[in-house]
């Protein structure tokens, strides 16, 4: 029986909805008293050695992922969840097996003055 050949770009490991409490935003009660923000991460790569050898070795270990993202939100306040999402990005890349990335990072509690469902960016990054 032929091994099926995996298709390039097509394998994913996706984390959705971690939620990390920090203090970024560009209002002072922003910073000073944080709040939750929502990210989702899908990390585009080949999984077809990591599943032929059932070896976490081959692949990004998704329990790992989830905490360097949850560290990267947490750090270094900024104004825009647009860095936020970007710098999960460049940490989700960090691994090198990894060939893009997409982010999503949601803002529940965005200050904003009407209704709303949801504020979120999403930003979308390959390995150069």
């Amino acid at each position: 029986m032929t091994k099926p050949a995996s298709i390039n770009g097509t394998d994913s490991i996706i984390l959705t909805g971690l939620r990390v409490r920090a203090h970024h935003g560009v209002y002072d009660f922003e910073r000073q008293n944080g709040q939750d923000f929502v990210i989702d991460v899908t990390a585009w790569l080949d999984l077809a050695a990591a599943a032929a050898g059932d070896d976490v070795e081959a692949t990004v270990h998704y329990g790992e992922l989830a905490v360097e993202v949850a560290d990267a939100v947490r750090r270094d306040p900024v104004d825009l969840i647009e860095t936020v999402a970007e710098r999960v990005a460049t940490v989700v890349l960090e691994h090198r097996a990894v060939e893009t990335v997409e982010v999503t990072v949601h803002k529940p509690d965005a200050p904003i003055e009407v209704p709303f469902t949801d504020v979120a960016v999403r930003i979308r990054r390959a390995r150069s």
